[in-house]
């Protein structure tokens, strides 16, 4: 068991969202989907807009932000 696995120590991170990476402002082990709510472990962010700066849980929830802020 780990840190991620056990529930221990789990806070919310902040993010600035880069091209291909990203960099911690304030350190966590989640960051929060915009469109779901979900909490996504830092290992396993994948998805996220460097425009609107905001983290997505999969590549669904990335489509519907985008589609929503072309409107």
């Amino acid at each position: 068991m780990n840190i991620f696995e056990s529930g221990f120590g789990q806070s919310e991170a902040k993010l600035r969202y880069l091209d291909a990476d990203f960099s911690v402002i304030k350190p966590g082990t989640f960051v929060r989907c915009a469109v779901t709510g979900k909490q996504i472990p830092l290992d396993e962010l994948a998805y996220w807009s460097v425009d609107l700066q905001e983290p997505y849980i999969d590549a669904e929830a990335s489509l519907k932000a985008l589609q929503a802020s072309k409107k």
